[in-house]
């Protein structure tokens, strides 16, 4: 009987040991659960991101952001969550073409970059291409921008609206993929935005 009672205190014991621990578990703050995930995901956080790409010694591109997080999740990936920009140069170190996005996001392993959020991409002409979702793509030679979404371009004297746009990375050659219309605009009258 001593054995059948002390097998029940133990029993009735380790239950209110378990309930008060999912009863405290449930109690954590929003806060407190997102600092655990990114624990258990690994992310690193870098702030003030100056980032040089070179191949063969020579700059491709520079990339600016105020915050980068890597994550090492299952698939592997590098976030900007506030704001990004990339300046391209051309073989003398000369920037031909500027990218700007409030969010981007780098899949290592594809070597992909998805940018969203005002997308902004200029080239030494001054023709701009203006956008919500974009990706950059780098094996793709010649076509290294896409997108499938809404886009507006702005030369000096038109202004092209489409769905759908590739281009390559310096955004000197560009398709609209499905143009909805063209805007002729005088070069003295042409506007800021």
């Amino acid at each position: 009987m001593a054995t059948s009672l002390c097998h029940s205190l133990v029993r009735n014991t380790l239950a209110g040991l378990l309930s008060a621990i999912l009863f405290y578990s449930c109690e954590n703050s929003d806060k407190e659960l997102k600092d655990l995930n990114s624990k258990a995901l690994g992310v690193e956080e870098a702030k003030q991101v100056n980032i040089n790409y070179t191949i063969g010694g020579r700059a491709k591109a520079k990339l600016l952001a105020p915050l980068m997080l890597r994550v090492q999740d299952t698939v592997p990936y590098v976030e900007f969550p506030a704001s990004l920009h990339v300046d391209f140069y051309n073989l003398d170190t000369i920037i031909e073409s500027k990218l700007d996005a409030r969010y981007g996001k780098y899949y290592e392993a594809q070597s992909k970059v998805f940018l969203k959020d005002s997308v902004k991409v200029t080239n030494i002409k001054g023709d701009t291409l203006y956008c919500d979702e974009l990706w950059w793509d780098r094996s793709k030679t010649g076509n290294e921008f896409y997108t499938e979404k809404p886009v507006k371009i702005r030369t000096r004297t038109q202004i092209l609206n489409g769905i759908g746009m590739q281009s390559s990375q310096d955004f000197k050659n560009y398709q609209i993929l499905q143009p909805t219309g063209t805007i002729q605009v005088p070069a003295a009258e042409f506007p800021d935005q």
